[in-house]
């Protein structure tokens, strides 16, 4: 299987009911087509960076899932004939990815973000940071060889 990301903009005019129907109706189509549904992360409304159909706005969610091609296409049909959504991208994640695997992680992670109760001590370990939210070094030798290079422009004037 692989692993997918789909995330949907939709009219932030609608109510919870005619959202929470949109959503569930992504929820239904991911099975019906052999595919397993990871995680839902809804954003809430923002402001859009340009208009779309007309709206400054978007209600932003993100769904995680694994699945073939036939998982993607019907997500994607769906949300290009429902009026309700404004905009949409799916993105391959992972080529090979084993949904069991991502979820057994995913609830270990959940068991260890639990507030751990006083009088009994933590056991887990530290997690490293990955490395996309380590932050790269700032060079500081271009400020400094721009400083002299500005001096010898000067002095030939």
């Amino acid at each position: 299987m692989r692993r997918y990301e789909t995330i949907v903009i939709v009219d932030p005019d609608l109510g919870d009911n005619g959202r929470t129907s949109l959503f569930d109706r992504v929820k239904e189509i991911i099975p019906q087509q052999e595919g397993v549904l990871i995680g839902e992360d809804l954003w809430g409304t923002k402001k859009l960076a340009y208009e779309i159909k007309k709206r400054p706005r978007g209600y932003y969610a993100r769904f995680d899932y694994c699945g073939m091609g036939p998982v993607v296409d019907e997500i994607e049909r769906f949300f290009r004939i429902d009026d309700r959504v404004l905009k949409y991208l799916t993105v391959l994640l992972a080529e090979e990815a084993d949904p069991e695997a991502i979820l057994s992680e995913m609830a270990v992670e959940e068991s260890a973000d639990e507030p751990v109760s006083p009088g009994t001590e933590a056991t887990s370990e530290p997690q490293a940071t990955s490395p996309a939210t380590e932050q790269a070094p700032t060079p500081e030798k271009t400020t400094e060889a721009a400083e002299p290079a500005t001096e010898e422009t000067n002095e030939k004037e």
